[in-house]
């Protein structure tokens, strides 16, 4: 178990973890107008509560190590496809009716929905990418 989730999980946490540091950084160089809303009292941003931020990717990253090594078997075709399907199906099963649910649950702009949306696509990608190459 160590060898096939743990230690793959918490690689793949590690670079979500950078990917979601970027993507927030990316986010105010790139859409200051989507990064004020996060000013809103929407976010707390100053508790002590901000740190599951920077634990979520890890959780993210062992839990896609379990998916991955439960499904793996179940995708066909090259690494690259492979990869890029079990981001794709990630993505479908998690990301999109959590977005779903967080739009029409709490007051925050369709633009920036969108970008989570986007943001969790290239995070399962990734994740998928490496745990492939990580656990074949």
């Amino acid at each position: 178990m160590r060898k096939k989730i743990i230690f793959p999980g918490l690689v793949a946490g590690l670079i979500l973890l950078v990917l979601s540091v970027l993507g927030l950084y990316i986010t105010i160089w790139l859409f200051p107008f989507l990064a004020v809303q996060y000013f809103d009292p929407t976010f707390d941003t100053q508790s002590e509560r901000a740190i599951l931020y920077f634990i979520h990717p890890f959780i993210a990253g062992l839990v896609l190590a379990w998916f991955w090594n439960r499904c793996k078997g179940f995708l066909k075709g090259p690494f690259l496809g492979r990869g890029i399907e079990f981001g794709v199906l990630y993505w479908l099963v998690a990301v999109f009716p959590m977005m779903w649910l967080i739009y029409s649950a709490i007051n925050v702009s369709l633009l920036l929905v969108m970008s989570w949306l986007l943001f969790g696509l290239i995070q399962g990608i990734v994740a998928g990418l490496l745990l492939e190459k990580m656990n074949p």
